[in-house]
């Protein structure tokens, strides 16, 4: 490794940490790279790299943290330590070198500008990576005692190999890093060795465990800087049915050299894929409880030199409204807008939690109205939704700009005392893109979810453990839109059941005149449908088929059929989130999930 210089981030029990400059207080973007290897990774390519070309070539690339991760062994993050305790201790005795000074004073110069944080990329059953990071006053030896506990061979744990024979499941990897205090990401989740599975043709169950366990904090992915439906984040933003919990997304280099290897693009050096960070101070406290938090506005992509700042609000323009965010061009109270504000946040605390954008269309081409004057417009929201709302809810209410025009932000939890209700009696719901009233069994679905979320009630059967069962009957259901059940004719009107395709619970007792609009379409659709459904104009490919394609501005949505044995189903209103497997070949989707 040529020589090594080691750098301690302890000696005598002091954190080296402690001689960062200190900085005021104040949220500045930070350059991240989470994911670099060292000459003790077995597979490194370039031996005769020493510690200290690494924190140089960190420091020349404007990194502000970076994490040492090697394969399943932290030999290189402690050699640093031991190398720099060695220096330290011949300075102590006045035996120190010239050289050696020189090279102590350059470790001491480039710790007070970069965050070095221990951590190790575990190889988990059947090959999984799992990124373990640490605070940097946490002892090497503990960090190595938690990779006893995940199966590294004793006589491996300096290999610093990604082989390490049988080791511990992902979801324990998972657990067992959390609770010792770490930072969890699945390490290039959607690529070689990636727990999303990115192109496999099994594991949803699997994949589904992998990618939304709590105890998992981000995922790293290989797409960050790339935009539209098909990319990781998108396809983890929360919108999908059984992925309903958003996930923080990251990028790292996986940098196994000092700089891009000219004969293969793909070996990226130091910093040529990083993250950029919205953090108050430069620490792991202040890092981890980003990724704990529900603000994924904290985040962007960064590539190499690039000067381009990531806006995310454009981003989520042309994403488009969906189950998880929505847009409002002003929020005054003529013409009932501030209410409809008021009634979306309320929908995403009895949902799944989301977004709302004061300020801005949903339009991506259409230019930025802003607020103008944001601090005002901040009280009276804030003051609305205390006033409104019942029971209490607090949201996060920012200010940001974007095309030069500052408008707001509403972060909206999920709930956890449903249902929330505005002005004590008027209960709304979010149905994918839109927001309404919610119905009778809408309501009494809440308060069981209020009460078991209380302890008071066991927890029903999701749908996704059902589905297991459902799995051996043939190919499942769409994961979104609605399926008309039953429909009955009672004193003269027409009363239908609508099956909610994201959770699968059933809503009675619907009129096509009290149907919200999702609903209203597919009563429309489905009363213009010939009795016999064999008739019915389907485009059949087995026993799939679609009946319409719908397009409406950024999203595209359809009417599908299913042969099953009671006869033909149809979904209404199936959106790109609830198309899986066998369906995504109907729609000529030969892209896996």
């Amino acid at each position: 490794m040529g020589k090594p210089i080691k750098s301690p981030l302890r000696w005598g029990g002091k954190a080296i940490v402690t001689k960062r400059k200190s900085h005021q207080r104040s949220n500045h973007w930070r350059v991240t790279d989470l994911h670099v290897h060292t000459p003790a990774s077995s597979d490194y390519q370039e031996p005769e790299v020493s510690f200290l070309d690494i924190l140089r070539c960190s420091n020349e690339r404007g990194l502000e943290i970076i994490a040492i991760t090697d394969h399943n062994t932290v030999a290189g993050y402690r050699s640093m330590q031991e190398e720099m305790n060695q220096l330290e201790m011949l300075e102590r005795l006045e035996r120190i070198t010239r050289e050696e000074r020189d090279q102590l004073e350059e470790y001491r110069l480039l710790l007070n500008k970069l965050l070095v944080l221990p951590g190790f990329e575990f190889t988990a059953t059947f090959g999984f990576h799992v990124m373990g990071i640490f605070p940097p006053e946490m002892p090497v030896r503990e960090i190595e005692y938690l990779l006893l506990q995940l199966n590294i061979p004793p006589d491996q744990l300096d290999d610093g190999s990604s082989t390490v024979g049988s080791t511990a499941d992902v979801l324990a990897a998972y657990r067992i890093i959390d609770e010792a205090g770490g930072l969890v990401i699945a390490a290039h989740a959607n690529s070689t060795n990636g727990v999303a599975m990115r192109g496999f043709r099994f594991g949803g169950q699997t994949k589904i465990a992998y990618t939304q366990d709590l105890h998992l904090h981000a995922l790293e992915v290989t797409d960050l800087n790339q935009k539209g439906r098909r990319t990781t984040k998108s396809f983890f933003s929360g919108t999908k049915p059984e992925y309903p919990r958003r996930m923080h997304c990251i990028q790292g280099s996986d940098t196994h050299r000092l700089f891009t290897d000219p004969k293969n693009k793909k070996n990226l050096g130091i910093g040529d894929r990083t993250t950029e960070v919205l953090l108050e101070e430069v620490s792991f406290k202040a890092l981890k409880a980003l990724f704990l938090s529900n603000d994924f506005a904290r985040t962007r992509p960064k590539w190499g030199a690039s000067k381009e700042v990531f806006d995310f609000i454009q981003q989520a323009r042309e994403d488009g409204p969906s189950i998880v965010q929505d847009f409002h061009e002003s929020m005054t109270v003529q013409g009932g807008r501030l209410y409809a504000i008021i009634g979306n946040v309320c929908s995403f605390a009895n949902t799944n939690g989301g977004t709302l954008f004061i300020g801005v269309s949903s339009d991506p081409k259409k230019p930025v109205e802003g607020i103008s004057n944001p601090p005002i417009a901040v009280k009276q929201l804030k003051g609305e939704i205390s006033t409104r709302i019942s029971p209490p809810l607090t949201c996060q209410i920012d200010v940001h700009t974007t095309q030069g025009k500052r408008i707001i932000r509403v972060l909206v939890p999920q709930g956890e005392d449903p249902p929330y209700a505005v002005d004590d009696n008027k209960i709304y719901v979010r149905d994918e893109a839109d927001t309404g009233l919610a119905v009778r069994d809408e309501i009494v679905q809440l308060v069981r979810r209020g009460l078991h979320d209380a302890g008071v009630v066991s927890k029903e059967i999701s749908p996704l453990e059902a589905s297991v069962e459902e799995e051996r009957m043939g190919v499942l259901p769409p994961r979104t839109g609605v399926e008309i059940v039953t429909d009955e004719e009672r004193g003269g009107n027409r009363y239908f059941s609508m099956k909610d395709l994201r959770n699968g619970n059933v809503v009675k007792n619907v009129t096509k005149s009290s149907a919200r609009r999702l609903w209203h379409y597919a009563i429309s659709q489905y009363t213009q449908l010939p009795e016999n459904l064999e008739n019915a104009k389907i485009s059949w490919e087995g026993d799939l088929g679609i009946l319409q394609e719908r397009k409406q501005g950024n999203s595209t949505s359809f009417d599908l059929a299913q042969k099953t044995q009671e006869g033909i189903k149809i979904y209404f209103g199936v959106t790109e989130d609830g198309i899986h497997g066998d369906w995504r070949r109907l729609l000529g989707h030969n892209d896996g999930e």
